[in-house]
């Protein structure tokens, strides 16, 4: 049987982050062997994946990104148990180190955001080895992306929002944060009334056409009433028609033609904790 020393002990903690006591068992478990030891850490961190498979990870950060020509942008969910972790310095800079990787290597899927690797190992399994460092069901949940002529990235104070836009033409980058912020701040839906699903739009008329009847309105205003109210919502719902939060006297498609005539927004995306 080999002499498990502290200082084997130390070194697997060094390498691993896990606890003291684990890393000894799993020396044990291993005979004194350094890698067989990782893996035997790396299995008991599977299992303690699947243990908390049941566990609610509800806390965690959310991060955004693009890459260094502006044309690809990406935002991630990263999520764990406890707001103690959330906030921990080394889970952050974990979470920050998948979205660099997934935008670097442009991945377009949550799954092949799993399957890249970061110094030779893939990100999910450095996942796993999370759960087993910290104790906690850690979980990547969201990663969506998208890809423009120009875009930008805002994360919100916390950690817990965050935003990322296309622009139809470079050189806007404070136009560009300012209307990150704005998707981040006024949840749009759409970028406009023509591109808000349908099934939103019935689900939407079908809910003021009760409210109005509720009210005691004649029937034959029902469905006047109704679209006035649809019209109201595409003004407040979706982004080129919202008012734009840093000047209310004008939408955000009047501010960016301001700057440019043919300036737009092409596409957004925007999470949130808790949604």
């Amino acid at each position: 049987m080999a002499n498990i020393t502290a200082a084997l002990v130390n070194e697997l903690r060094q390498r691993t982050g896990v606890g003291m006591m684990d890393c000894k068992k799993a020396l044990v478990e291993s005979d004194g062997d350094m890698d067989k030891a990782i893996d035997y850490l790396r299995e008991k961190g599977q299992k303690l994946a699947t243990k908390r498979a049941d566990r609610d990870a509800t806390e965690g950060v959310v991060l955004a990104g693009v890459n260094t020509d502006k044309t690809f942008a990406a935002v991630i969910m990263m999520n764990c148990e406890t707001d103690f972790v959330a906030k921990n310095e080394a889970f952050v800079a974990f979470s920050k180190s998948v979205l660099e990787a997934a935008i670097a290597a442009k991945a377009k899927t949550k799954e092949e955001v799993l399957a890249l690797t970061i110094d030779n190992i893939k990100v999910e399994t450095m996942i796993v080895e999370q759960v087993a460092k910290i104790g906690e069901k850690i979980t990547l949940s969201h990663y969506e992306i998208l890809e423009a002529v120009a875009t930008y990235a805002y994360i919100h104070q916390g950690n817990g929002l965050a935003s990322i836009v296309g622009f139809s033409k470079t050189g806007f980058d404070v136009q560009g944060k300012e209307i990150a912020m704005q998707v981040a701040a006024m949840a749009p839906v759409a970028l406009n009334r023509h591109t808000v699903p349908q099934d939103l739009i019935e689900k939407e008329l079908e809910i003021y056409r009760v409210q109005i009847r509720e009210e005691g309105k004649p029937e034959e205003m029902v469905e006047k009433i109704a679209q006035g109210k649809l019209n109201k919502f595409f003004k407040d719902s979706t982004l080129l028609n919202q008012d734009f939060i840093r000047e209310n006297k004008k939408c955000v498609e009047e501010y960016l033609k301001e700057h440019d005539k043919d300036l737009t927004v092409t596409a957004f995306k925007r999470l949130k904790l808790g949604e």
